[in-house]
């Protein structure tokens, strides 16, 4: 497994999120040494649609694509398209972009890549319902299990979190 010691990794996300897309690549980053941060737009702590619980450690206003090596943005279709129309969730995407950071996505987390407009020409997959809007964002979309083109990590379910969470790992890596 490649290792992660000295990199920081920020989740975005809010209530609503698709527990295991959240919760598994956050442990599989942390296992190869990297540390995490969740961002959302609030404080405290946010809550998966299966109820799990997880603490927020900074809101989205007060995060800098600068802090982070990586970014993770899980699904969930409450989570996706609240997330997505928070202004500073939206430019904290764009920045990681702009600095050639790696971002991984899953499910419906790739709602918020059509509003920051980071899409133009990348090759990515996500969950079927999603395909039209990034296509209409400029995506070239797939049905894959994982897809790694232009700095992105795409998935589709959590059927394909395995394959997701090593290729996040290798990426981040590098």
């Amino acid at each position: 497994m490649a290792d992660l010691n000295g990199k920081s990794v920020a989740i975005i996300a809010t209530n609503g999120f698709e527990d295991s897309e959240l919760t598994s690549p956050k442990e599989a980053v942390e296992s190869a040494g990297a540390t995490t941060k969740v961002l959302s737009t609030e404080t405290g702590e946010i809550e998966g649609k299966k109820g799990a619980k997880v603490a927020v450690d900074a809101k989205t206003a007060d995060a800098s694509a600068d802090e982070f090596d990586a970014l993770i943005l899980p699904g969930g279709t409450v989570n996706a398209d609240t997330i997505r129309t928070d202004a500073d969730a939206v430019a904290l995407v764009k920045a990681f972009k702009d600095a050639g950071k790696p971002i991984s996505v899953i499910c419906h987390g790739g709602w918020i890549l059509a509003d920051a407009d980071v899409l133009k020409g990348v090759t990515l997959t996500s969950v079927a319902n999603v395909k039209t809007d990034l296509a209409n964002a400029g995506a070239n979309w797939v049905d894959e299990e994982v897809v790694v083109d232009s700095g992105f990590i795409s998935s589709r379910t959590p059927d394909d979190l395995p394959a997701f969470n090593a290729t996040l790992v290798e990426e981040f890596a590098k």
